[in-house]
């Protein structure tokens, strides 16, 4: 199975994922700061700036574009709950 490295760097923290990992999973084992209120993508509250490797993500399904549509955030931003990591990204909490 293909493995990417994601880092957290509000805790200055990196692990080696399985590809396909979504970010909420492993951001949850690490104690980092992405906060989220739900895991469906329906809620808005994983924001997660994405300083590294945007390429290296899932593309936003539909649900999540309508979300961060209604939240006006930039490109640079994306769901913890929905991203899937592909490669290797560096993000932190919106």
């Amino acid at each position: 199975m293909a493995k990417a490295r994601l880092t957290f760097a509000d805790i200055n923290t990196t692990v080696t994922v399985p590809a396909g990992s979504r970010v909420i999973e492993i951001s949850d084992k690490v104690n980092s700061g992405i906060i989220y209120g739900c895991r469906e993508g329906d809620c808005g509250t994983c924001l997660m700036k994405v300083m590294e490797g945007m390429e290296n993500l899932s593309a936003p399904s539909v649900l999540e574009a309508k979300i961060l549509k209604e939240h006006y955030v930039g490109q640079d931003v994306r769901l913890a709950c929905q991203a899937q990591v592909l490669g290797d990204v560096v993000v932190r909490p919106a």
